[in-house]
């Protein structure tokens, strides 16, 4: 009973993340025809944030003592893993294809080894360091270095800010991971994953309002249409994709199925992620990539799935792992699983 009850929490795991995988890769296909219709890419963040903030209070309000117990923690998901990766990706998107955008994120577990080896001066398996160069491999077979970077730069280089966001939140995790500790030494309550995604994104609102200045959007264009490969849409429909499917839903199934399934396990289905967003890219907005980019791409999600699979743990606390989707796992079982950094 024990064995049939365990695989039926295995596949129900795995159902839940590939809904999430395919929920997080709609993010971008469902934002761009919005960009593309004139409203500005911090204002489209904002109103993913936000919308999905409103709609995760009552969980906020349910896990209030995490403002108190984690407040490092809850301000370094919010700045770095929901505003400023969002703020970045929808920036790249905005310039270059969604799927070279969301593979130039997944440099970020390469990222984190990079500064295990080189900042923290801790050793890494040889493993990791294969996985790395893979990455890197793939990657200009992706942006196709050998006609001189083919995308557009700018573009790149915010898909480069992205993944540059979630490894400041990999490292604030590694080290907010203290705080997890009462006064006697003992391990405190780990924090709830659903409660610290739903400050994250209260937070990343709060300083996305700031900077985005969304009193200064065209509001008309939400009651207008958006193209998407010849074909109009509602923007209110492309909007409501983005908060309560690619957020919203995309979050929760996240979080159940890391619990259900183990972190590598979580990991290999979270590098769907941009498969899906390539595949509905290609499908939906007519983005077509090219065999070699294709190929590269395989590589990148081989190479991340290596980095992230043979990093070192750290000895205690929270800490966030994951390809471009920033699955956050912890090093022990009961500590925080799955936050994703939303694209």
């Amino acid at each position: 009973m024990q064995a049939s009850s365990g695989f039926q929490g295995r596949s129900a795991g795995l159902g839940l993340a590939l809904v999430s995988a395919f929920a997080f890769g709609g993010s971008g296909v469902a934002a761009k025809p919005l960009i593309e219709a004139g409203l500005d890419p911090l204002h489209v963040v904002w109103l993913r944030v936000a919308g999905a903030a409103v709609i995760m209070l009552p969980v906020a309000w349910r896990h209030r003592n995490l403002v108190r117990e984690r407040p490092a923690l809850l301000a370094g998901f919010g700045l770095f893993a929901v505003a400023g990766v969002q703020a970045f990706y929808f920036a790249s998107i905005s310039r270059i294809p969604v799927g070279v955008a969301l593979l130039v994120e997944y440099l970020a577990p390469a990222l984190v080894l990079g500064w295990v080896r080189f900042v923290q001066r801790r050793p890494v398996t040889r493993a990791a360091a294969v996985g790395v160069v893979l990455a890197v491999g793939g990657l200009a077979c992706v942006v196709e270095v050998w006609s001189g970077l083919k995308f557009d730069l700018l573009g790149l280089l915010l898909a480069l800010g992205a993944a540059c966001c979630q490894v400041g939140y990999f490292v604030l995790s590694d080290h907010g991971g203290q705080d997890g500790r009462d006064g006697g030494g003992k391990h405190a309550e780990p924090p709830h994953p659903v409660g610290v995604i739903a400050y994250g994104l209260i937070v990343g609102a709060a300083v996305l309002t700031v900077v985005a200045r969304p009193w200064g959007m065209d509001w008309s264009l939400l009651g207008g249409s958006a193209g998407m490969n010849g074909n109009e849409v509602p923007a209110w429909l492309l909007l409501g994709w983005i908060v309560l499917l690619a957020t919203v839903l995309a979050y929760v199934t996240g979080v159940v199925s890391v619990r259900l399934l183990s972190p590598q396990v979580a990991g290999v289905v979270a590098c769907l992620e941009a498969v899906i967003a390539t595949g509905l890219a290609w499908v939906l907005l007519g983005e077509h990539l090219s065999a070699p980019q294709l190929i590269g791409g395989f590589v990148v999600l081989t190479g991340a799935f290596i980095a992230q699979s043979a990093a070192p743990k750290p000895p205690s606390g929270p800490v966030a792992s994951g390809a471009g989707a920033g699955a956050v796992v912890g090093p022990v079982e009961g500590e925080l699983s799955g936050g994703r950094a939303p694209h």
